[in-house]
């Protein structure tokens, strides 16, 4: 079974959405004496400590969140490399309760289970000896897993991609699997790309505010990147790849023959759970060597077809617009990395608005282009935005689909939907409470007919760093945001007939907290 054969992801899909028969009919209680810990540990490896110390950027958060990458050479120091470190995954606030301890991270994760793993592939810097690292949040500090140049890897497995190609230290994102289902069972593998592309759009804007050149590389040959960071493709996988920098020694050295790590790590918990639909989508989504990669990344137009958002974006052209309200002049002027420390997902929301100017700063900041490793055209942006606004100040009560392309909200029906977005957000009160809930949704037809089950990932993930963006753009302005999970099919058919056939991404929530 390969990457062309689409119905592996179709399949998928339909057997982890919820609806309100599967909430009932499928009860799933927490396991707390096997809750996984929330670290991967190397038991016998000793550790690099990087630097604590955080240099703010000059660059405005929200300026940060779509500034385009730097061109040019630009070469990478460890505190470099610290820095976006912490600010993509660092503990940022520890919280003791009965029986334990919670350190919360710099963004946001779905159950707060922190499945996401952070590697780092690097020539020689000035600072720090070329190798391969696993990041270590809990103690902030690199544990070295192979020593020697083994970016070479990275590029062959990528096809040649140009910015692997000069990148003189490259991130590699991964999940384990079960540090996730242990709460969401089979729907983990929608999360490894959520909390991935979190992560990355804090990632990216801290690099945009560093000048240091950044992009998300999602086609590879997975396999070898596995086997270089030692992971057991069973249980955990890579999702992506971040080459940072441009060096000016020019390219990376070729890979070459590497044994397999033979790493012990501590043990998550007493007991694993498996879910095999976590590793079938991944298996029937992988690509087999950098040659299929770099023809991935090409891709097919003719394959895609019509764009349903080209399709439907006449069919609302009679109803009411909101052209967004975007005044540089009045953005927040605190940096990204403060925005990034105070982060944090609110439990409750008041009923308080946020404003029309507050909304159009997030949604055009956020939506401002995805910097990835391919260039889908009439597909692009995958995703389209619909929201269902409660409380904003200069928008009437309704729903709502955010034409990107023009700037402007259009109005698909008029009225008070709280009861409908709690609903629609498995009936909790957050959706309900909040000024505004932004669905992502994508029409995934064209998109596996041009990437195959791959163009799930590259859906779901341009969803999230998106998402991410929202977070970042809301707590910028003195609001809060929260990510949820939903009912898949009520959402599309709550927008319908203008989101006809279109599958749901991603749900975050923007409004403001309820004060204690």
């Amino acid at each position: 079974m390969g990457n062309r054969d689409i119905i592996s992801a179709r399949d998928y899909h339909e057997r982890t959405k919820h609806s309100p028969v599967s909430i009932r009919s499928g009860p799933h209680y927490l396991d707390w004496d096997n809750q996984p810990h929330p670290f991967k540990v190397y038991e016998n490896l000793d550790s690099l400590p990087l630097e604590e110390h955080l240099v703010s950027s000059d660059m405005p958060a929200l300026r940060a969140l779509s500034a385009p990458a730097p061109e040019g050479e630009r070469e990478i120091t460890r505190q470099e490399l610290g820095e976006l470190l912490f600010l993509c995954a660092g503990v940022t606030r520890r919280r003791r309760y009965f029986g334990g301890e919670m350190l919360f991270r710099a963004a946001a994760c779905t159950g707060a289970l922190y499945h996401i793993d952070i590697y780092v592939v690097t020539g020689a810097l000035a600072d720090l000896d070329a190798g391969v690292y696993h990041f270590a949040p809990d103690r902030f500090a690199l544990t070295p897993l192979r020593t020697g140049d083994h970016r070479g890897a990275l590029v062959e497995a990528g096809g040649s991609e140009d910015a692997l190609v000069h990148a003189p230290a490259i991130l590699v994102l991964a999940s384990t699997f079960w540090r996730n289902s242990w709460k969401y069972r089979d729907r983990a593998y929608r999360h490894c790309f959520w909390d991935g592309g979190t992560i990355l759009a804090n990632g990216l804007a801290a690099a945009a505010a560093r000048g240091i050149p950044a992009r998300t590389v999602m086609g590879f040959a997975d396999a070898p990147v596995n086997h270089l960071l030692g992971l057991d493709a069973d249980k955990e996988a890579a999702l992506c790849l971040v080459p940072l920098g441009r060096s000016a020694a020019g390219e990376a050295p070729g890979g070459r023959e590497l044994p397999p790590l033979d790493l012990a790590t501590r043990p998550l918990s007493a007991r694993e759970v498996d879910y095999p639909p976590i590793r079938e989508m991944h298996a029937a989504s992988s690509l087999e060597d950098g040659v299929e990669a770099r023809r991935w990344r090409e891709g097919d137009p003719e394959e895609a077809g019509s764009s349903a958002t080209a399709a439907t974006a006449d069919s609302v052209a009679a109803v009411r617009e909101l052209p967004l309200e975007v005044e540089a002049a009045s953005l927040p002027a605190g940096s990204l990395e403060q925005v990034i420390v105070r982060r944090g997902s609110p439990r409750r929301f008041s009923h308080e608005a946020i404003t029309f100017a507050q909304l159009s700063n997030a949604l055009h900041y956020a939506t401002r282009g995805v910097a990835l490793d391919v260039d889908p055209g009439g597909l692009r942006p995958l995703n389209q935005l619909y929201l269902i606004v409660n409380n904003v100040d200069g928008a009437a009560p309704g729903a709502y689909v955010l034409d990107s392309g023009r700037g402007r909200l259009q109005l698909l029906k008029e009225g008070d939907f709280r009861k409908e977005a709690g609903f629609l957000g498995l009936g909790q009160e957050i959706p309900a409470d909040a000024s505004v809930n932004v669905y992502f949704m994508a029409d995934l037809d064209p998109v596996l007919r041009r990437y195959g089950n791959r163009g799930y990932r590259l859906a779901q993930m341009e969803a999230s760093i998106t998402a991410g963006r929202l977070y970042l753009a809301a707590y910028a302005q003195g609001f809060g945001a929260s990510g949820l999970t939903f009912f898949d099919d009520d959402v599309t058919d709550f927008f319908s007939p203008h989101a006809a056939g279109k599958s749901v991404m991603f749900l975050i929530a923007l409004g403001r907290r309820l004060k204690k």
